[in-house]
This record gives C-alpha cells, structure tokens and sequence, in this order.
C-alpha cells in the first residue's frame, strides 16, 4: 500500500482531538459506519453524515467537502461526519484522507464530529487540522 512509509500520517483509534463524542454522537458514529460501508461496498463513495440516528448524506463523485455541506444543510448543527475506505480499497492507489480543509467545510456548517478509520485515512496537517477542531469544538475520533 502507499501508506507503506506514512505511518505518522494514518489515523489512530479513539479520540484524536480534545473532546471526545457524545453518547449520543457514537451512536450516530456507529450508524454512520454501517453507512459508509455499504457505499463502499456498492463503490460509490467513502463519506456519511448522520444526525440523530439518521442518515442524511452519502457521498458520490462531488466528493467529501460537497457531502458534508450538503449533509450540514440537511441536518443542521450537530452534524456527524463519517469517512471510511471502502472494503476492496486498493491503497495503493487511493488512500480516504482528510485534512484542516475538512474540518474549515465542518466549521461551515457547524458539524460536530468527524469520524475517520484508524490505520486507513491519512491525515494532512494534522496539529493544524486538530487544533482548529479543538478550536470550535469538533470532535475528531478514530474509528477502530
């Protein structure tokens, strides 16, 4: 895989900024999972958004910034976002990543947490990206 020699780029498990999820909020983490999986499956997308147990937003070829607008404009503040590669990812070619951009597209629409698969999702500029979540109060967890 590309990731061969980007260990301290990949996501790790568990809470990756200051505030960890909510109850509430790993419920829809685990929901989100379950979503992004099967859009993975079907090879259409990595991307979910769930809010309060419901899905509001899966992504396809707009890509992960366009889901979570659309999926903050659904769901309204609160929104989780989950990332996940796909079951069949090939790594060597394409790895999810996320980075301070995804959590500035967060901000925008006041999504709380971002979800991402630990060991799989790279992350770009990662003290940036954490402490601007830590800055507004998004939770940044690594899914394991």
């Amino acid at each position: 895989p590309s990731t061969l020699f980007l260990h301290d780029l990949l996501a790790t498990p568990g809470p990756l900024s200051r505030r960890p999820p909510t109850p509430a909020e790993l419920a829809d983490i685990n929901l989100g999972v379950q979503a992004a999986r099967e859009l993975g499956r079907l090879d259409i997308g990595q991307c979910a958004v769930v809010r309060r147990q419901v899905v509001v937003a899966l992504e396809t070829i707009e890509g992960t910034d366009a889901t979570i607008r659309r999926g903050g404009a659904l769901a309204g503040p609160g929104a989780v976002v989950v990332k996940m590669s796909k079951p069949d990812q090939d790594l060597r070619f394409d790895v999810p990543a996320v980075g301070l951009d995804t959590i500035t597209t967060m901000q925008e629409v006041k999504a709380a947490v971002l979800a991402i698969e630990a060991g799989k999702t790279l992350i770009f500029d990662r003290p940036e990206m954490l402490k601007a979540a830590d800055q507004t109060g998004i939770a940044v967890w690594g899914i394991s």
